[in-house]
Parts: structure tokens; sequence; C-alpha cells
């Protein structure tokens, strides 16, 4: 009969991180005596860094270093929000991100991959998971390495659970060394508003198609209940994107507004102080996808009453010259990682049967 209980193995796992297999070992070997086993797990050099592998790190944070033409961005996960705003962790985040930032290394695999003071990177990380007794994960990251024609920033928020980092192309150096601190405020935003991507032109046909099937069946359900409650219907687009307002489809739109007006009795000879406006708000109408998901056609957070790019244009125009935001990117904690809950009860009552 053991000398020990499912209490006593979730407490070794507690005290060590050692696998829960090994600590039913350990107990074992140690005939239920918590400091052998302890010393057990030691001898077998079943070290905390080692048993961390299995743990999913979901929490973190996120890094970001820029410095004249060149910025880095990086997450690195751990196990828990606590850790990740510990002064150790921070230390790591800041070797890494310096590191990568010194070597020009691109990506995740690239720091993962590296040597970082005289070490393997892997080593290195051992030792900070160790020190620290959470798994850590440098997950992603990201380089960018400009000419002197182009504007560089990068935001990472105050809880640095997101960040980014973006570029422009400018005309001259001139005007790249003026959008720099629009950049940073472009990197505000696109924190705070989560574009996934920079253009309407970056879409796939088939990903705008089957969007605008469910938005269109979403908004008619919704109208079903408004009709119920005697509410205002909302309006039901034709379209959610500028890719889908072709040439053919913009003069259809046109022609349809010039019958209206016709209808409302309005001189043809006013139709050019109307048109325009009635055919931006159809484009807005019409674009609600590009809205949400496009950097470039979000309305700025700091002046609603334009777009991103408007906005860039408007501040390139006033320094002189023109400017073209090329690239961003964008990373929060966690993004994609799936956390599956652990009953330890049941996993322990499985093994011990």
């Amino acid at each position: 009969m053991a000398n020990f209980g499912p209490k006593d193995i979730k407490k070794l796992r507690e005290m060590t991180d050692a696998g829960m297999m090994d600590c039913k070992k350990a107990l074992t070997e140690a005939d239920g005596d918590m400091d052998k086993a302890v010393a057990w797990l030691r001898d077998q050099g079943m070290g905390a860094a080692a048993k961390k592998a299995g743990k999913v790190a979901a929490e973190g944070a996120i890094g970001v270093k820029v410095e004249g033409k060149k910025a880095v961005i990086v997450e690195i996960n751990s196990q828990t929000d606590f850790v990740a705003q510990n002064e150790k962790f921070l230390a790591v985040m800041s070797d890494v991100v310096n590191h990568a930032f010194d070597n020009s290394l691109a990506d995740a695999e690239a720091i993962n991959a590296s040597t970082i003071n005289g070490e393997p990177f892997a080593e290195y990380l051992s030792q900070q998971i160790a020190t620290i007794g959470e798994k850590l994960v440098v997950r992603r990251a990201a380089l960018i390495n400009a000419d002197e024609n182009t504007a560089v920033n990068g935001y990472v928020h105050s809880n640095s659970q997101n960040g980014v980092i973006i570029e422009a192309k400018c005309d001259s150096a001139a005007t790249a060394e003026a959008m720099t601190p629009v950049l940073k405020e472009i990197a505000m935003h696109a924190a705070a508003m989560s574009p996934s991507t920079l253009s309407f032109k970056d879409f796939d046909a088939d990903f705008v198609a089957e969007e605008t099937k469910g938005r269109i069946i979403a908004i008619e359900k919704e109208n079903e209940e408004l009709v119920r409650l005697g509410k205002t219907l909302k309006n039901v687009p034709q379209y959610i994107s500028m890719s889908q307002l072709t040439e053919e489809v913009m003069a259809a739109a046109e022609a349809v507004l010039k019958a209206e007006l016709t209808a409302e009795g309005k001189p043809e000879k006013i139709w050019d102080r109307i048109l325009p406006g009635k055919i931006a708000r159809f484009i807005a109408d019409n674009t609600t996808l590009d809205q949400e998901q496009c950097l470039l056609d979000q309305n700025f957070v700091m002046d609603d009453s334009k777009t991103v790019l408007e906005y860039v244009q408007e501040k390139a125009k006033t320094a002189g010259g023109s400017a073209e935001i090329v690239h961003f990117i964008r990373l929060e904690v966690g993004e994609g990682i799936e956390v599956v809950e652990e009953d330890f009860a049941a996993e322990v009552a499985a093994q011990m049967g």
C-alpha cells in the first residue's frame, strides 16, 4: 500500500512543477516522504524548466523598440498574467527585444535559433524559466528595417497586451522625418481599433462573398425583430467592401441616384452639387467590412471626420510631400492560442486507478 495519495501528488507537483507521473514515481521511491521525493526528482534532473514544456503559455506581454528607421515587436507568452507583470519577466522582455533589434532578427524562429550572450537562446530561455517559475515562449516577432525615405514608428499599449509597428514610404527623407510622429498616432489607432489588414485589396474574393452573405442574413433577421417591435429597419447592404464596387456597380448606383433626383423634381443643373454626397454615402453604406478591418479605411480615432488614409495624406501634404502606409504589424497577447481547462482531480484519479 502506497504511503501517499492524490493530495500528496498534487502538493509535490506544485512544489516542483514536475510531471504528475514523475511525482507519483518520486513518492513511490521515497515511500511517501515529501523531502526525499523532492530530492529524488532533483537527482533525476527533473528541473522546473524542463517540466514546464507541457503547460499552455497564453498570457504574457508585447514589447516594441523603435530607433531611427528600425523597429521590432516581440510577443513573449507566460502561463499567468501575474508573472507577465513582474520585474524578472520584464527584464527578459527587455533582453529579448534588444537582442532582436541589435541583430535584426525578423521573426520568432530567428530569435529562438539565435545565440544570446554567448549561449544558445534555448539555454538562455530555460534559465529564465527556472528563475521565474513558469513556462515562457517567444511566440511571434517582426522587424522593420527601412531606408531614409521611409517613416517608421511603433506603439505598445500601457498594459503591454498589444502593440504595433508601422512604416510609410515617403517622397523624401524630409517628409519621412515629418511623418514619423504621425505614424506614432496611427500605431496608437491600430492598437485600439484592431485592424486585421492594411487595405481592402488584401481581401480574398471568397472571404468577401461569404462575409456579405452572412451579414445580409444577420441584418434581415435583426429586421424581423425590429418589425415586431415597430422600430426603424436597418439598411440591408448590397455590398460590404470596395473590392465589390466595380465600375459597373458604381455606374448602376449613379443611375439609380439620378433617377431618384428626377423623381424628387431636382433640376439637373444642380445634380453636380448633390450627387457627390450621395455617391459617398452609397460607398460608406457598402464598405462596412473595410471600415471594420482595413487600417486605411477606418475612421481615425483622433479625428473621425477623416479616414486613416485621408489623415496621412493630409499630414504629408502639409509637410510638403507625399506618404503611403505600406506595412504594419499588430500583435495581441495570446491571439489564436486555445487554452484547455484541466481537471486535475480527474487526471490524478485516472492515473491512481
